[in-house]
């Protein structure tokens, strides 16, 4: 599979990681939309959060919670956490990913 998202989780390719577990990893997107967007990937490949949700609940879960930590370490207290599933929604490479994204990062 020529996955970049699968690349970087397996270490072939290089990311600026922020965090990481045994199931997620999470890297600042090399083309952000505000002062803080990290991208969280699952280690195991799913197109799209609809499949992952069903496919691997823990690799969800996990996924969330080091999400939701990277978040509050990164910005102030006012994140998105967001998910583009499918073409027409904006999602661009096809492994899921979610954006965590705030215009307001902790000093």
């Amino acid at each position: 599979m020529d996955c970049i998202f699968c690349k970087i989780a397996a270490g072939e390719i290089a990311a600026k990681t922020v965090a990481e577990t045994a199931k997620t990893i999470a890297f600042w997107d090399i083309s952000p939309q505000q002062p803080v967007h990290v991208l969280l990937v699952p280690k195991i490949h799913y197109e799209n959060i609809a499949e992952l949700s069903t496919g691997s609940p823990e690799h969800l879960v996990d996924l969330m919670q080091l999400g939701t930590k990277v978040a509050e370490e990164l910005s102030t207290g006012s994140f998105r956490f967001t998910f583009n599933t499918g073409v027409e929604a904006g999602q661009s490479v096809f492994h899921v990913h979610g954006h965590i994204t705030s215009t307001t990062p902790k000093a």
